[in-house]
């Protein structure tokens, strides 16, 4: 028989209604809002692909610069951390300080403590909003851990995390070479045109073997957009 499910803390949210974490067992963690499940501790293999496949080519960097986007867990955070060198600069975004309460307290036995990594900081605020501050090229991966991913109803333009006009802020503030990693529940063609359109290398995986897979997408900042762009405007002026 299943043991109960027992509420740990719980928060009212401005927006969403109530957010709660449970846990039945150990290790065993739900977090909610209202009747919706956003994570679940025992699935959590697109989050960890997330984290690891962000940062596979940071491995040997002398002193990576990685952004977060959403912390839930701490699991994408994990593999993420796990990925870098003791060297590397991990900046998490995260609009509910609730959540970090949660990662430094009752959850921080999933991951190792993840949110008290030397090479953390975390910033409660909008992860686009930390975006559009940043200085150009200024990370060498962002990722986004959301739970809500891009959809083919997303505003192909305007929408402020997945919509053109955000990713072209995302471009900017990665380095060459530089990769954008988001987590998604189904693959959606419309984004991966969008990031191919802003001149991002793409690619989409959907980790695991059967049952339901979400969708990882990896992007990867190349200079052939510049080298597209200056190539244009040398016929224009010839």
């Amino acid at each position: 028989m299943a043991l109960p499910w027992k509420t740990l803390d719980q928060f009212t949210t401005e927006d969403e209604g109530v957010l709660e974490l449970r846990q039945r067992g150990k290790g065993d963690f739900l977090i909610t809002i209202g009747s919706q499940i956003l994570m679940n501790s025992k699935a959590q293999r697109s989050e960890i692909a997330l984290g690891q496949l962000g940062c596979q080519k940071l491995q040997n960097h002398p002193a990576p610069k990685v952004l977060v986007g959403g912390l839930g867990m701490g699991i994408t955070l994990r593999a993420v951390l796990d990925s870098l060198p003791d060297t590397a600069q991990v900046v998490v975004a995260e609009l509910n300080p609730i959540i970090h309460k949660w990662c430094l307290g009752p959850l921080s036995e999933l991951t190792g403590a993840a949110a008290n990594d030397p090479r953390v900081s975390i910033e409660i605020a909008d992860v686009t909003e930390l975006i559009k501050m940043s200085s150009k090229t200024s990370f060498d991966a962002i990722i986004l851990d959301l739970y809500r991913g891009p959809h083919p109803q997303t505003d192909q333009m305007n929408d402020p995390i997945y919509g053109s006009l955000a990713i072209a802020y995302a471009y900017a503030a990665l380095k060459t070479n530089g990769t954008f990693s988001v987590w998604g529940e189904n693959r959606d063609k419309h984004f991966e045109n969008r990031l191919a359109s802003a001149g991002f290398t793409v690619r989409c995986e959907t980790p695991g073997k059967g049952g339901y897979r979400h969708a990882v997408w990896i992007a990867t900042k190349t200079s052939s957009k510049a080298k597209k762009h200056n190539s244009q405007r040398r016929r224009k002026n010839q």
